[in-house]
C-alpha cells in the first residue's frame, strides 16, 4: 500500500489511545506531501482535517456522490474541528454536476427577529457571547443539500460524525494551542462547565476532546433530519440557552429557518470561466470584478512574473477598487437591490480601473466606491470535493471568529456563531475584520449578513478545471484570487499554486496586509513598492488555508491542502 494511501485507510478506532493518535501525526508529517502529488480517478476530498476528509472518502467508497460526502464532511468537522465547524454556524456552497449544471445553496445565519438596526449602537455585544449569535443554518443546509442531490440514506451519512463524537477526538498540537489560548474566553461567555474547558486549563496533543453532548444532537439529527434540530429537545436547549444571558433567538426563529437555492455568479477571465458565490456574499463579486479589472487593463501578469513588484502592484489596485465597491453596495440582496449588473458591466470596470499609473500608489483615501446611473435591470473552513463522476462542490462554513461566540448549548455540546457581528453593527464602522459597511449591511430580523466567502468552481473550454476555496475573514476573496492566478497565468504547480505566500489589500486599511516569516515578501519586492508610496503591514498570523482540487487530462484529479494547519488531502 502506497505511503499516502495509509493516511486515507486508518480506521476510527485507531485513534482511541494516544499512542495511535501520535502515530498519526508522525505518518501525517511525512505523508501530506505525497498525498497532494498523487492523482486519482475515483475523487478527492480536501479539508481542514485529516479526519474529516478521511470520512468523505470512505462516503465515496461506499457509492456515494460529491454531495453525500459534503454533507458528511461538513458534520464531521463540527466534531473534529471545533474552532470553526459547525453546527451551530452557517455556509454557502457552489456545486458544478458533472453534465455541467451549476447551481448555488446559501445556508448562511440569519438575523433573529428581535434583532434591530440599533442593537450594538454603544457596546461591544456583536463579537462574543449570547447577544451575538445569528440563527443557525448548517443543519438545514445540510438536509436541504441531502434532499436534492443525495443518494445515500442521511442517517448514515451522520454517523461516522456520530461516533466520532462518542468516542472522543484527540486533538492535534494547533488544535490544543488555539483551544488553551481560549480557555478564559470560553469560561466567560458560559454559565457551566463545557467540554472545552480542561479542567488543569491547558490542552496537551493527543488529549481526547470529549463530546457525548454532541453524539446525541448528532443522533436527534440521525433520527429526525432538520426537526431533530430545529424542533424538539436540541431546539428547547438552545432557546433556554438563549435565555440565560439575553440572545435572540426563539423557536420560532429557528422553526422557520429555511436554506435558499440561488444562482451563482458567473464571470469570465481569458477563456476561463469562473462560477461562484453571489448574495449574501461579497467575495464572488470581489473576486470577478478583480479577475475582470485584470483583463479590461490588459496586465500581462504572467509576463510580470510572479509576486515581482508589478504583478503585487496591479493586484493591490484592483483588490482595493473591488473593496471599496463592497463597502458601499454589498448586503443580502433579499432586502436590498445590490446592483450586480453595474458593478460588472464591462465600460463600469473600464472606468474603475481607468486612472491606474504605475508611479505611484493612489491612497485609499481617494478611492471611493464607483458611481452608475439607476438602471432597471478570519474564522472559516472549506472544503473541497469531487466524485468519480464528475461531480464537484466547493463550499465555505463558518462560526465567524475563532469558536463563534464562545457560547456553546448546554446539553447540546456545539458551538454557537458571532455571525451578527458580518453586519454593520454599527453603520459607517469597521467590524471586527475592519470591514466597513454602509446601509446595505444594516442590521434588519430575518437578514443574512454580509459575508467574504467565496468557494469557487473554475471551468476552462467546458471542462472542470479548478474548485478551490479557504476561509480566512476578510482576505477569502483575495486569497482565492491568488490561488486561482497561480494556476492561470503563473502556471504553477497546484501545491505551489496553494502553499506560496499570500498578501491582501482591502482598501481600508489604506496598507499591503503580508504574512509572518518566513513567508513574507522578498526585501528588494517591498522597497520597491514603498518608493511608489504602498504602505505595509504585518499580520499576526497566515493568511487563508486554501484547498483546492485540480482537474488533469485522462479523468484524473490532483489536490492540494495548505500547509498553514492540518489540513489534508484524501483520494482513491
Amino acid at each position: 500500500m502506497s505511503t499516502h494511501l495509509q493516511v486515507i485507510n486508518f480506521s476510527l478506532t485507531y485513534f482511541q489511545n494516544c499512542y495511535a493518535f501520535l502515530c498519526f501525526l508522525l505518518v501525517l508529517s511525512t505523508c501530506k506531501l505525497n498525498a497532494q502529488d498523487s492523482t486519482f480517478a475515483q475523487g478527492v476530498i480536501v479539508s481542514a482535517h485529516p479526519l474529516a476528509s478521511q470520512i468523505g472518502i470512505q462516503i465515496l467508497k461506499n457509492g456515494g456522490n460529491a454531495f453525500d460526502a459534503a454533507v458528511a464532511v461538513e458534520f464531521a468537522l463540527a466534531v473534529c474541528y471545533p474552532i470553526a465547524g459547525n453546527i451551530g454556524g452557517g455556509g454557502l456552497l457552489v456545486y458544478r454536476k458533472a453534465n455541467g449544471e451549476v447551481g448555488m445553496l446559501d445556508y448562511r445565519e440569519k438575523a433573529p427577529a428581535l434583532a434591530s438596526r440599533d442593537m450594538y449602537v454603544g457596546n461591544d455585544k456583536s463579537v462574543k457571547g449570547h447577544f451575538s449569535v445569528g440563527v443557525p443554518g448548517t443543519v438545514a443546509g445540510m438536509c436541504e443539500l441531502h434532499a436534492k442531490f443525495g443518494t445515500l440514506p442521511l442517517a448514515d451519512l451522520i454517523a461516522p460524525a456520530q461516533k466520532l463524537a462518542a468516542q472522543g477526538v484527540p486533538l492535534t498540537a494547533r488544535e490544543a494551542k488555539r483551544l488553551t489560548k481560549e480557555q478564559d474566553t470560553i469560561r466567560k461567555y458560559n454559565t457551566y462547565t463545557p467540554c472545552l474547558l480542561h479542567p488543569a486549563g491547558k490542552w496537551q496533543t493527543g488529549d481526547t476532546l470529549h463530546l457525548k453532548d454532541l453524539a446525541y444532537t448528532l443522533a436527534q439529527i440521525q433520527e429526525r433530519g432538520r426537526e431533530g434540530f430545529y424542533k424538539g429537545i436540541i431546539a428547547e436547549k438552545i432557546v433556554r440557552e438563549m435565555q440565560k444571558r439575553g440572545g435572540l433567538i426563539s423557536f420560532t426563529d429557528l422553526e422557520t429557518y429555511r436554506p435558499t437555492w440561488r444562482s451563482p455568479l458567473v464571470g469570465k477571465y481569458k477563456g476561463h470561466r469562473i462560477i461562484t458565490v453571489g448574495t449574501p456574499s461579497a467575495g464572488g463579486l470581489i473576486l470577478l470584478q478583480c479577475l475582470q479589472m485584470l483583463e479590461l487593463g490588459k496586465f500581462e501578469l504572467g509576463k510580470y512574473g510572479f509576486q515581482s513588484p508589478k504583478s503585487i502592484q496591479a493586484l493591490t489596485e484592483v483588490e482595493r477598487l473591488a473593496y471599496a465597491d463592497r463597502a458601499m453596495y454589498a448586503g443580502d440582496a433579499d432586502f436590498y437591490p445590490v446592483p450586480y449588473h453595474n458593478l460588472l458591466q464591462k465600460s463600469y470596470l473600464r472606468r474603475r480601473i481607468a486612472d491606474f499609473s504605475w508611479e505611484k500608489a493612489k491612497p485609499s483615501q481617494e478611492v471611493k466606491a464607483g458611481s452608475f446611473l439607476p438602471t432597471d435591470s478570519e474564522e472559516t473552513t472549506h472544503y473541497s470535493i469531487v466524485d468519480k463522476w464528475g461531480n464537484a462542490l466547493s463550499a465555505t462554513t463558518t462560526l465567524n471568529d475563532a469558536y463563534g461566540s464562545r457560547v456553546m448549548v448546554e446539553g447540546a455540546g456545539f458551538l454557537l456563531n458571532d455571525e451578527m457581528d458580518d453586519f454593520s453593527a454599527q453603520v459607517g464602522k469597521p467590524n471586527k475584520y475592519g470591514l466597513t459597511g454602509t446601509e446595505a449591511n444594516a442590521i434588519q430580523p430575518f437578514k443574512r449578513p454580509l459575508s467574504s466567502m467565496t468557494p469557487t468552481i473554475v471551468e476552462r473550454a467546458g471542462k472542470l478545471l479548478l474548485i478551490v476555496g479557504t476561509p480566512g475573514g476578510s482576505t477569502i476573496p483575495t486569497s482565492v484570487l491568488q490561488t486561482i492566478l497561480n494556476v492561470i497565468e503563473y502556471k504553477l504547480p497546484l501545491r505551489q499554486a496553494v502553499q506560496s505566500l499570500r498578501f491582501h489589500h482591502q482598501w481600508l486599511p489604506d496598507a499591503i496586509q503580508t504574512e509572518p516569516a518566513p513567508r513574507t515578501l522578498p526585501a528588494q519586492t517591498i522597497q520597491t513598492l514603498e518608493k511608489k508610496g504602498y504602505k505595509f503591514m504585518t499580520r499576526p498570523e497566515t493568511i487563508g488555508r486554501v484547498e483546492a482540487i485540480l482537474a488533469l487530462p485522462a479523468g484524473k484529479y490532483q489536490g492540494a491542502s495548505d500547509d498553514r494547519g492540518d489540513d489534508t488531502v484524501a483520494g482513491w
